[in-house]
This record gives structure tokens, C-alpha cells and sequence, in this order.
């Protein structure tokens, strides 16, 4: 094998690495690997293959970041698609109606899910009125994560998600992974909750209809990991840096100004219409 293909070999082993190292896959092995030292590595790869292609001179390459897009495989999202989400009565934050609403996807029992919140905090802060941050739930790890999702459901039924969900990452999670019936229990007293009433919605048929449903949407639009994210419908996996989020937003809501200045369409029936009925409501097998 050449240097140039042994190269072109490794970086496509690390952008793999870098790849589990930003969400939880369904029966992969959580490679913990710092997103920028893989980027750094690859920054390099891609200068020493410039080089190798142009005899050391500066090559005519395609800069990095302008490749050719290629087809999505089978069963996966295609990053340049809509795909439907419906959101009514799902947890939010932010405006009940906005120019670009994110569907967030994801999970108690994994550790990508929490480091991604301080950034989606971020875009919250730099947008907004003009974003919307929808939560709905993919268990990857069902014998964990399932208890504290139905936690979740049933503190939203009296209006205490946010509270609920801060609490079982910072009394849960980050407690040595307590996400037990019975913690959840203390987390709801220490909220305030009806507890005759929280015990009934998160052992009741309702929330647990509500984690199913949510599992079964995001499989159909080709989730496989948390945490995953749909921009006004467009895919985007894992815990991202924000300059990632941040261009797909500023395209939606370039979009967005577009169609609404236009007369298109308003602000409270954006999602609605150019995402959930627009929308593909499954990804190509």
C-alpha cells in the first residue's frame, strides 16, 4: 500500500473515531476521544496528502469542507433532506413558534447527550426568539435510560420537565449513574411533585406510549445514536462543535426570512409547513 493510501486509510479511521467519539451508538463500544485532537490529526493528514498530490507544491485540491457530497447509504439520513418530526405536546424550550426549531434526540445514560448541552445553552442565548429547541426521547440503552425518560414524561405532566431533566443529570447521571426508580422518586419530592400523581404517569400507559412513539419516529427518519439532531428537519449526529450547528441554523433561517418576507408562509406556521408536512417522514432503504 502506498503513503498516500495508508494516509487516506487513516483519516477515514478517524473521522470513524471521531464519529463515536460524539454520540452513543446502538451496539458500539464508546470510543472517548477528544473531537479536536482527531480534528487536529486530520488537519495534518490533509496537509502531508496536499503535498504528496502537488511534489510539495501547494496543491489545487478542493479545499477542505467543499468535497463532493456523496449519496447517504441505505437507511441513513441524507444530510441535504427534510425529514418530518411531529412535535405537538413534546417538551421545548424557547418560543412556542419559531423560524428554526431543533429536534433533539436523546438520552439519560449517555455521556454526549450532556456534554452537547452547554452548546445547544449557547444557540439558545445567540438566537433567541428565533429558535426553538424540541425534546424527544432514543433510548439507547434501554435498561437504564428508560426508567429516567419515564421520569422525565411524567415531571412534564406537571410542568416541571426542565427542572426534572437538570436534576437527573446532576443527582442521577453525574451520581455515579443513579438513574433508579427509586432516585427518581427522591429527585420528584425534591421538585415539589404530586408523587401519588408521578408515580401513576411514569408507570402508566401514557408516558410510556409517549417513549415508544418518540423511538419509533426518529428510527423511521434514520437515527441509530444520541444524541442526533434534526434543523428544521435536517440531520446533524452528535455532540458537534457549535460552528456546526451554528451553519446549519443560519442556513434554515436564511430559508426561513426568505419565505416569510415573501409572504409564504408566517412564523407560527413555519415547522408546520415547510417541515412537518414538506418533510420526508422516512429515510431511503
Amino acid at each position: 500500500m502506498s503513503t498516500r493510501n495508508r494516509i487516506r486509510v487513516f483519516t477515514i479511521a478517524l473521522a470513524s473515531l471521531a464519529l463515536a467519539a460524539s454520540a452513543c451508538q446502538k451496539g458500539d463500544d464508546v470510543v472517548v476521544k477528544k473531537l479536536d485532537e482527531i480534528s487536529k490529526k486530520l488537519d495534518k493528514l490533509d496537509d502531508i496528502e496536499t503535498k504528496l498530490a502537488g511534489g510539495g507544491r501547494p496543491a489545487a485540491a478542493r479545499p477542505r469542507g467543499q468535497e463532493q457530497p456523496q449519496a447517504p447509504r441505505p437507511g441513513t439520513p441524507d444530510p441535504a433532506a427534510v425529514y418530518s418530526l411531529d412535535i405537538t405536546g413534546a417538551p421545548f424550550a424557547g418560543p412556542k413558534d419559531a423560524k428554526v426549531t431543533i429536534v433533539k434526540a436523546f438520552e439519560f445514560a449517555c455521556p454526549f447527550c450532556l456534554r452537547v448541552n452547554p452548546t445547544i445553552a449557547e444557540l439558545e442565548k445567540q438566537y433567541g426568539d428565533d429558535l426553538k429547541v424540541v425534546y424527544k426521547n432514543y433510548v439507547v440503552h434501554p435498561q437504564v435510560a428508560t426508567t429516567p425518560a419515564l421520569a422525565a414524561c411524567a415531571a412534564h405532566k406537571q410542568g416541571k420537565y426542565h427542572e426534572m431533566v437538570e436534576l437527573i443529570w446532576e443527582k442521577g447521571f453525574n451520581a455515579n449513574r443513579n438513574l433508579s426508580a427509586e432516585n427518581m422518586e427522591i429527585l420528584a419530592k425534591e421538585l415539589g411533585l404530586n408523587m401519588s400523581t408521578f408515580k401513576a404517569d411514569m408507570n402508566g400507559d401514557s408516558c410510556k406510549q409517549t417513549v415508544q412513539m418518540d423511538q419509533a419516529q426518529l428510527t423511521a427518519v434514520g437515527t441509530r445514536g444520541t444524541p442526533a439532531f434534526y434543523i428544521n428537519g435536517r440531520f446533524l449526529s452528535g455532540a458537534q462543535p457549535i460552528d456546526r450547528f451554528k451553519a446549519l441554523i443560519d442556513e434554515e433561517l436564511a430559508k426561513a426570512n426568505g419565505r416569510i418576507s415573501k409572504g409564504e408562509a408566517s412564523v407560527k406556521d413555519y415547522y408546520a409547513k415547510y417541515v412537518l408536512a414538506a418533510g420526508e417522514k422516512k429515510v431511503a432503504q
